[in-house]
């Protein structure tokens, strides 16, 4: 006699169904000439199938719409969103209902459920329905653990689960290059250069909504993503800004010190946060999805303990000419004083006009002067302005700054023709 109890099924059926925007539905179409045996007849089916567009049976696309047929792909900074229901497949009442549902992930799980209660009953043909949310932050492999549990009129307590695996894929490749910009003779702030390279790496076209750097506390940005026309700001990348599979696009931003960290000199050094990227995109039917960078940081440039930067110079001078420039000398130290003494070095082209060795008198901490300084240059072209030599007294170091500038040298007759 078998003694063995058949395993008990349960009363209650799960179901679990992602909830994504439909596609439009494709078909193959096929023809042939009048003259060929059919005849007639693939067109006029054509023309018959309720899919197809009327006037334009040959596409590929039709007038309908079809439901997802399985979870699909999903993609980082998009919505995932599935719909839960528990059915009643049994003629008993069911007592203490409780479906619960949470996201595994490779470093949390998370509780998407709307709500931590009990149904009370749940009829013969009756069922719980449930729509769950969550943003996906992270790619790899996501388990959607569903569990039910419930108790039958008998008073047995009754528990199942189930688990439904889906891999989240990175939809955006973004690469980004900083540029320092060389010294702004109008400006005493330092501008950074932002580029943003965004790369679709899915399989269907993007709909690029908004693509935005949020600077920090320190910076003020400027997108140079666009141009006016006509008194309109259009984008650069055209009125339609779609973004094929595999295509890459360019984002430039120019960020500048705001004025309170502008002035202090030293404050801007080493490693500093720039600010993180915002992304924006739609996908097919609209679909839409939004990703932002971790804060994007950059090495600024090292100017030591003292910084000379030129105010002002001109573009082109005559040979053998004195002329002018104006240059800024910043300690960058902010801690310490310094008295410096300005020594000029002639070198096979630029003489300087003037007594070398002269003091410059103390320079206090992340505190600046301005000097004014002569040359003139013995030898026609593009020539680079060099033989500056600062000294600080007090510590016996010597600070050297050569190729601080570049000038056009002419002949007198040419500059006055």
């Amino acid at each position: 006699m078998d003694v063995n109890q058949p395993k008990q099924e349960h009363l209650l059926a799960l179901k679990v169904m992602r909830l994504t925007k439909p596609t439009l539905f494709t078909n193959i179409p096929v023809t042939c000439e009048e003259r060929d045996l059919p005849g007639n007849l693939f067109n006029q089916l054509m023309k018959d199938d309720p899919s197809t567009v009327k006037g334009a049976e040959t596409l590929m696309l039709g007038e309908m719409l079809t439901l997802p047929q399985n979870f699909g792909n999903i993609f980082l900074g998009e919505t995932f969103s599935s719909y839960i229901s528990v059915h009643n497949d049994s003629n008993q009442v069911v007592k203490d209902i409780l479906v619960k549902a949470d996201l595994q992930t490779s470093s949390q799980r998370l509780n998407l459920s709307a709500s931590s209660a009990a149904v009370a009953e749940l009829k013969p043909d009756c069922c719980i329905d449930d729509v769950i949310h969550h943003e996906v932050k992270e790619i790899g492999t996501h388990i959607l653990v569903c569990a039910v549990s419930y108790t039958t009129q008998t008073g047995e307590k009754m528990y199942f689960r189930k688990f439904f695996k889906f891999q989240v894929l990175k939809p955006l490749d973004v690469k980004t290059k900083f540029y320092n910009a060389e010294s702004d003779l109008s400006s005493v702030t330092d501008e950074v250069f932002l580029e943003a390279q965004i790369q679709n790496i899915t399989t269907s076209p993007m709909f690029m909504e908004k693509v935005s750097l949020e600077p920090s506390m320190m910076y003020n940005v400027a997108e140079l993503n666009t141009v006016d026309t006509a008194g309109e700001s259009e984008s650069t990348f055209g009125a339609r800004t779609y973004l094929q599979p595999m295509d890459t696009r360019q984002y430039l931003y120019c960020l500048k010190p705001k004025q309170e960290f502008a002035e202090k000199a030293g404050v801007i050094k080493g490693v500093t946060v720039i600010g993180k990227l915002d992304i924006v995109w739609k996908t097919n039917l609209g679909e839409r999805g939004r990703l932002q960078t971790s804060q994007l940081q950059r090495m600024a440039p090292g100017y030591g303990d003292v910084r000379l930067s030129l105010e002002t110079i001109p573009d082109t001078v005559n040979l053998e000419e004195p002329f002018d420039i104006t240059c800024k000398i910043t300690n960058c130290s902010s801690e310490r004083t310094m008295d410096l003494v300005l020594e000029m070095c002639n070198t096979n082209s630029i003489h300087w006009c003037g007594v070398s060795g002269r003091q410059l008198g103390k320079l206090h901490p992340s505190s600046s002067l301005h000097l004014a300084l002569t040359l003139l240059s013995s030898v026609q072209g593009l020539q680079s302005v060099s033989g500056l030599r600062l000294t600080d007294t007090f510590l016996k170091r010597t600070y050297e700054y050569d190729d601080i500038a570049q000038v056009c040298v002419v002949s007198s007759e040419i500059k006055q023709s």
